[in-house]
């Protein structure tokens, strides 16, 4: 998986956290905003029905689907990431890509290669037309 196509998964993925988050937070405050949870003190014990709350329902639910998709995106650009890398010589990038997702970076550490980070299917292009060539 090339650069090029990593950055762009891991964008849309941006985008669509971002736009999910938006529908949940649409969602929640109109069904407050209308009196539909039933409160007791500060904590929510039942939810008024009607066509309102089901629309409601159905947005929260698209939101988290999105942000859901966008996790698994996420988790699709930064193995592209770790697997573009891993045909580098130098191993570096690898190595900082999949230890920072391991201990739950790896936000920053996609953040990081895709504003410097290098290519690896470039890299392994080059290595294969040196070795094609006659010497």
């Amino acid at each position: 998986m090339s650069k090029v196509t990593v950055t762009r998964l891991f964008i849309g993925s941006l985008i669509a956290a971002g736009a999910g988050a938006i529908l949940l937070i649409i969602a929640v405050g109109l069904a407050f905003a209308n009196d539909l949870f039933v409160m007791n003190g500060d904590q929510v014990v039942n939810v008024r029905g009607g066509p309102l709350a089901l629309a409601l329902l159905a947005l929260a639910v698209a939101g988290g689907v999105a942000i859901v998709g966008a996790m698994i995106g996420g988790l699709v650009s930064w193995i592209g990431a770790l697997l573009n890398t891993s045909q580098l010589e130098s191993k570096t990038w690898f190595l900082v890509l999949l230890l920072l997702g391991i201990f739950n970076f790896g936000f920053f550490a996609m953040i990081a290669y895709v504003i410097v980070g290098p290519d690896g299917t470039s890299a392994a292009a080059s290595r294969r037309a040196q070795v094609a060539a006659p010497a």
